[in-house]
C-alpha cells in the first residue's frame, strides 16, 4: 500500500515551476532587488512579485528593506531552510536519499573543518565591502579566513573605513574566531588589485562598489548594520551576535561552493 502523500511534496511542487526555480537560482548567487530579478528572468514585474511572494509564504525566500534606499527591498535565499526541506522531501521518500548532517549543537563552519585544504593552483582571492569596515565586512573576512583555510585569500575594507568595533570581536570570540588584529582599510588600499570574488555586505556600499580589474565575481549580501542598533548594551551585542551566525551560515555554504568550484577545475 502506498503511504499517504507527505507534506513535502507542496516544497517540491513549489521549486517546480520554471519561473521560480529560476528566482531561487537567481538567488543563491547573490541578494537582488525585484528590478534585478525582472531584468534576469525577462518577465513582467507584478509575475516576479507574485512567485517572490509564493517563495516568501513557503519561507524559501526572505526580504529586507535596502539599508541605502528605503524604497528598495532585497531578496534572499533560505539557504538553511531550503536544504532542510530538500533533506526532509528526500528522506521522505527513502532513508537512502536522506543527506548526512551537523552534529545539532556544532557550529556551521566547523562542519566542515579541514574540507578546504587547497586544491586549485592558486587560493580564490575573496574582498569584503562595507562602509565603515568596522563590523559585517570585518566579522565576514576573519569566517572566511578560519573556514577556507588555504582555499582562501580573505581581504576587507570600507569606502568610509573606521575603527573594528569592539562588539565586533566579541562577537567573533563568542564564535572562536580571533579578529583581534585586523584593521579598518579604505577600499582604495586595493585599487588595481586582482580579486576572483568581491562580497559586498552593505547596500550602501554596493552602489559605489568601484570596478576591479579581470571583472571579479561580485556578490551581494544584504545586512543591516549592527552598529545602528539602539539600546543596552547586552541588545547590541546580540545585534552582532546575530550578525556573525548569519553570515557563518553565508560562509560556510560559499566554501561548499569554492571547494567543489575547485575540484572541478
Amino acid at each position: 500500500m502506498i503511504a499517504t502523500v507527505n507534506p513535502t511534496l507542496d516544497f517540491l511542487k513549489l521549486l517546480a515551476h520554471d519561473v521560480r526555480w529560476t528566482l531561487v537560482a537567481a538567488l543563491a548567487q547573490s541578494d537582488r532587488r525585484v528590478q534585478e530579478l525582472v531584468e534576469i528572468l525577462q518577465r513582467p514585474q507584478n509575475l516576479v512579485s507574485y512567485h517572490l511572494r509564493l517563495l516568501r509564504e513557503g519561507q524559501i525566500v526572505t526580504e529586507r528593506r535596502s539599508s541605502a534606499d528605503g524604497r528598495d527591498v532585497y531578496y534572499s535565499l533560505n539557504l538553511n531552510q531550503l536544504r532542510g526541506l530538500y533533506q526532509e522531501s528526500g528522506q521522505s521518500l527513502h532513508p537512502a536519499l536522506a543527506c548526512a548532517q551537523p552534529a545539532p549543537n556544532a557550529s556551521p563552519w566547523l562542519a566542515n573543518e579541514g574540507l578546504v585544504e587547497g586544491g586549485g593552483e592558486r587560493p580564490y582571492r575573496v574582498l569584503f565591502l562595507c562602509t565603515h569596515n568596522s563590523a559585517r565586512s570585518q566579522l565576514a573576512e576573519g569566517l572566511l579566513r578560519a573556514t577556507g583555510g588555504n582555499l582562501v585569500e580573505v581581504f576587507s575594507a570600507g569606502s568610509e573605513p573606521d575603527r573594528v568595533h569592539p562588539l565586533a570581536v566579541r562577537a567573533a570570540t563568542a564564535l572562536q574566531i580571533d579578529i583581534s588584529s585586523q584593521q579598518s582599510k579604505h577600499l582604495d588600499a586595493f585599487a588595481g588589485q586582482t580579486f576572483d570574488y568581491v562580497i559586498t555586505v552593505c547596500d550602501q556600499v554596493r552602489e559605489s562598489c568601484p570596478v576591479f580589474p579581470d571583472d571579479p565575481h561580485q556578490i551581494h549580501w544584504s545586512f543591516s548594520d549592527p552598529a545602528a542598533v539602539v539600546g543596552s548594551e547586552a541588545d547590541q551585542f546580540q545585534a552582532f551576535l546575530q550578525t556573525a551566525r548569519e553570515l557563518s551560515t553565508r560562509i560556510n555554504y560559499l566554501c561548499l561552493m569554492l571547494e567543489r568550484q575547485s575540484k572541478e577545475n
